[in-house]
């Protein structure tokens, strides 16, 4: 079994900057990729970005592209997600996700962990 765990979320004004982790554990932690996904309330959760495990290879969204970065550490079996430029827009739960059973970019994945707020002032 595999667990996740985001941390980094919190309160912070347009146009300021929050760097989000995922830290993943399990006897044996193996994944294609990770993902990044948010749920604001009455949404549905949405991409936000994902990268490979083995190439690092990355996917953003384009609401966030140019704004936030995806990044993963294979030693470590984190993955986190630095956010600039926020805008209210922003403000949702986030989610960290592993085992994808489609693509990368689909809410499809097998673990996730609990979410972490990002709440963005005007």
């Amino acid at each position: 079994q595999v667990q996740l765990v985001e941390s980094g979320g919190g309160l912070v004004q347009a146009g300021g900057s929050l760097k989000l982790s995922c830290a993943a554990s399990g006897r044996t932690f193996s994944t294609a990729a990770m993902g990044w996904f948010r749920q604001a309330p009455g949404k549905e959760r949405e991409f936000v970005a994902a990268i490979t495990w083995s190439g690092g290879i990355t996917f953003h969204a384009d609401s966030v592209k140019g704004r936030f970065t995806i990044s993963r550490d294979k030693g470590k079996n984190t993955m986190d997600l630095q956010m600039n430029s926020l805008k209210p827009e922003d403000s949702a739960r986030y989610y960290c996700a592993a085992g994808p059973r489609s693509m990368a970019t689909q809410p499809e994945y097998r673990y996730w962990g609990q979410g972490t707020q990002v709440t963005v002032s005007s």
